[in-house]
């Protein structure tokens, strides 16, 4: 009967999966990014309404929820908009009258995450802004966060303990109704993490979770196909329990292989660049996961009830496992240079905090595996009852650490990694300066305080060319008691001018202001804010 009713959900879920095969063909696939420049420009105060807005990104992104809210309060959808390039052009659909309007933005990126915010400008005279909430969904972040949890539990306890008990026991029943369990959880938290995707991507609570564009969002995502994936893995974890024995083997190994590329579908470190060495690092990374803590259980209950073919499970797990264990630390060790970047940011920041509490637990996991390796296993496969008692007692330590693991990974769901804060604040700070005289594209890069260069584009009041005579570049910001800072631009012979030795001391609001000398009797001066970051 249990042989049956495995068949039954192998099919089902096989059936599942073709069918979300076919629904996301055409799923775009998207790039991590980050805002660089706005139009109108945070802050800024304008004569009449734009006739279109414009988002500029460090790479593509697409739209999820654009929003206008009015001085009243009133949310306007923008639903008309323009992919061009890395910018997203957006129609304003109604005149707007006076005072500060705030555009709400959310779009998606390439680790399947959406990245969103908000800019002000004002029409006329500043007002005081209309309140945007912002608060924390807890209970779809905590639904988000276990989903998380019950897909790694699918896919690394049961897939991977499928691959053990074709592999390792060879068939054995130590561990089979686990290992299902294991797998039907996956089954569940994977169709149940895409809905959840999609109310993370629009910004929707719990109570939405049963509308179409929820899960159609949640599969437009890359997390799509990683659900795809995990569910194609999940499916072949079980056809290897149910199926013909000669084919457990070939069918399990592709499961784990499934796990791999699960995980290489979509999140932070897949989104990382150079994807040619993060991706496979990814998919060698989640394989080893999935083989070693797929074996615990297997294992731990083989010892547990002294099973006859302990002693060559253990010998097949020892002989696999040092290698696995080097593939899998040398993998994590590359991802983790690549997400923290520096010694600094596993202190400064929340996702290099995540990482010191997982280190802290893999040292102990390590410890512990290497003290059952070189101390207990010999002992164990010679069968000593009492090393074997005390084998799977310390197998079943090894999986409460794994879980915890489990918990700490899924919490960097919500936690960008230093690699995507660098890139951020590495974007340059843009602002177009009009007059009726003239007028000036300028960038300030890095977009934060401390060193930086600024570029300036001068032009006439109707876009046409400019030979200034001199330019300068004054910044100013006097509710920090700062006075005007003057450097004089030099024309490196682009057509642009340049500032190479600019400090900006403080992050904050500047003004900023251009003197152009356009001939020996005619200075012209354009000013506008500037938000430098910290």
């Amino acid at each position: 009967m249990a042989s049956k009713l495995v068949s039954r959900v192998a099919v089902g879920s096989l059936a599942m999966m073709m069918l979300l095969i076919a629904m996301a063909s055409n799923s775009p696939a998207f790039a991590h990014a980050a805002l660089i420049k706005t139009d109108p420009a945070d802050g800024a105060v304008l004569a009449q309404g734009p006739a279109q807005f414009s988002l500029t990104f460090s790479e593509p992104v697409s739209p999820l929820v654009l929003t206008l809210v009015k001085p009243d309060g009133t949310p306007v959808p923008l639903t008309a908009f323009r992919l061009s390039d890395q910018t997203v052009e957006i129609d304003n659909p109604q005149d707007l009258k006076s005072g500060t309007h705030v555009l709400s933005w959310r779009v998606i990126s390439a680790d399947g995450h959406p990245v969103g915010g908000s800019l002000l400008f004002s029409i006329g005279a500043p007002t005081e802004p209309p309140v945007v909430s912002e608060a924390v969904d807890w209970p779809q972040r905590s639904a988000i966060w276990l989903g998380k949890v019950f897909l790694y539990i699918g896919l690394f306890l049961g897939v991977g303990g499928a691959f053990a008990l074709a592999w390792l026991t060879e068939g054995g029943p130590s561990g089979q109704r686990f290992v299902i369990g294991a797998i039907l959880c996956g089954l569940v938290a994977a169709p149940a993490s895409l809905g959840l995707q999609g109310l993370d991507a629009l910004g929707a609570p719990l109570s939405h979770l049963a509308q179409p564009v929820i899960w159609r969002t949640g599969l437009d995502t890359s997390f799509g196909w990683t659900v795809l994936a995990a569910l194609i893995a999940l499916g072949l974890g079980l056809l290897s329990l149910a199926g013909p024995r000669v084919a457990a083997k070939p069918v399990a190994l592709a499961g784990l292989a499934g796990v791999g590329i699960a995980l290489a579908a979509s999140g932070h470190a897949s989104a990382a660049e150079p994807q040619w060495l993060t991706r496979p690092m990814v998919f060698l990374h989640g394989v080893g996961i999935a083989f070693w803590a797929g074996a615990l259980m297997p294992l731990g209950l083989a010892l547990k009830g002294q099973s006859a073919d302990v002693a060559p499970i253990l010998r097949r797990f020892s002989r696999m496992i040092v290698p696995v264990v080097a593939v899998l630390v040398a993998a994590g060790i590359v991802l983790a240079v690549v997400q923290v970047q520096t010694p600094a940011a596993l202190v400064n920041t929340a996702y290099g905090k995540l990482l010191l509490i997982k280190l802290g637990l893999l040292v102990f996991l390590f410890t512990l595996a290497a003290v059952n390796r070189w101390k207990l296993t010999a002992s164990a496969e010679a069968g000593a009852t009492e090393v074997q008692r005390r084998l799977a007692r310390s197998i079943g330590v090894e999986m409460l650490i794994v879980l915890a693991i489990f918990a700490v990974a899924a919490g960097w769901r919500f936690t960008p990694p230093p690699r995507a804060l660098a890139i951020a604040a590495a974007q340059p700070v843009s602002v177009h300066i009009h007059a009726l005289q003239a007028m000036a594209d300028l960038s300030i890069t890095p977009g934060h305080a401390g060193p930086v260069v600024a570029s300036m584009i001068i032009m006439t009041g109707d876009f046409g060319p400019l030979d200034a005579k001199e330019v300068t570049l004054v910044l100013s910001k006097p509710d920090s008691g700062i006075e005007p800072l003057k450097r004089a631009a030099t024309k490196p012979g682009d057509g642009s001018w340049r500032v190479d030795d600019l400090v900006i001391p403080v992050p904050g609001r500047w003004t900023v202001r251009i003197d152009i000398l356009v001939s020996d009797f005619e200075m012209v001066k354009i000013e506008a804010p500037v938000d430098i970051r910290p």
